[in-house]
């Protein structure tokens, strides 16, 4: 296995500990419907092109 991978390993394992922290649950539970669960991941792809959007804000050198 790639170093890379063992690191997504890692990063995958140390967000669910957060999750469990900050949830009480794991992806195990069974409280969402789909709906609410294609909710939740619609937001994290918006947070994340945000993110996207800044990085190239700042690589370019363009300020807002």
């Amino acid at each position: 296995m790639s170093q890379v991978t063992e690191q997504v390993i890692n990063d995958i394992q140390q967000r669910e500990l957060k999750g469990i922290e900050t949830y009480g649950t794991t992806m195990d539970r069974e409280d969402l419907t789909q709906d609410q669960w294609l909710q939740h991941a619609y937001e994290e792809s918006l947070d994340f092109c945000i993110y996207l959007k800044k990085l190239l804000i700042i690589r370019n050198g363009v300020s807002i």
